[in-house]
C-alpha cells in the first residue's frame, strides 16, 4: 500500500470540497477555487470531512497514481487555505526588479529590460530591488511561474549572478589559475 497514498486528508473549517461522478474535484476556500479533474480509475471519497483516496487494484498504474492523486488534493487543500510562495534572491551588479502594474520588471543586464506578465491567480511582490516574492493557490502555477523568472538569468557558477531561489545553494567553481611557466 502506498504510504503517501493511504493517508486520509481532514478537510479544514471554511473549506467547501465538492467530487463529481466523472472524479472532477473542486475546493474552494479563502484564497479561491481550484478544481481539478483526476484520473478516472482512481476511488476518491469524502465522508464526514475526511478524504481517502483509494485504487482499484494492484496495478503498477493505479499504484503510481495512488500517492499522486491523494498529494493533488491535498495540495488543492492546502492552497486555499495557506496558499502557496516561492522566493526568489536577485544577485549581481546592476541585477534589480520592480513591478509597473502587475508586470514584473527586470534588469538582468541585457540591452534591454525583461517584463514578465503574472498568470491568472498568481500574484508577485518585489519587496526590495534583489527579491522576488510569488504567491498563489495552485502549487503548480506558483513554481512554474519562479522557474520562469529564474529562467531569464540563471546563476551563474564563478561569481554567483543571476536569480535563484532563497534557499539554493550555488556550487561555486573556482576561476582561472595564473599561466604556468618552465
Amino acid at each position: 500500500m502506498s504510504r503517501i497514498g493511504k493517508l486520509p486528508i481532514t478537510v479544514p473549517a471554511g473549506v467547501e470540497v465538492k467530487i463529481s461522478d466523472t472524479n472532477e474535484i473542486t475546493v474552494k476556500g479563502k484564497n479561491g477555487t481550484l478544481s481539478r479533474q483526476l484520473h478516472p480509475d482512481m476511488i476518491v471519497k469524502l465522508n464526514d470531512g475526511v478524504i481517502t483516496v483509494e485504487r482499484p487494484s494492484e496495478d503498477k498504474m493505479h499504484k503510481s497514481l495512488h500517492g499522486l492523486t491523494r498529494t493533488l488534493v491535498n495540495n488543492m487543500i492546502i492552497g486555499v487555505t495557506e496558499g502557496f510562495t516561492k522566493e526568489l534572491e536577485i544577485n549581481g551588479v546592476g541585477y534589480r526588479a520592480a513591478m509597473q502594474g502587475k508586470t514584473l520588471n527586470l534588469s538582468l543586464g541585457y540591452s534591454h529590460p525583461v517584463l514578465y506578465e503574472a498568470k491568472e491567480g498568481v500574484t508577485i511582490e518585489v519587496p526590495a530591488p534583489n527579491k522576488i516574492i510569488v504567491k498563489g493557490a495552485n502549487k503548480e502555477d506558483v513554481g512554474a511561474t519562479a522557474a520562469k523568472i529564474r529562467e531569464y538569468r540563471q546563476p551563474e557558477p564563478y561569481k554567483g549572478k543571476g536569480i535563484k531561489y532563497v534557499d539554493e545553494h550555488i556550487r561555486r567553481k573556482e576561476g582561472k589559475t595564473g599561466a604556468k611557466k618552465k
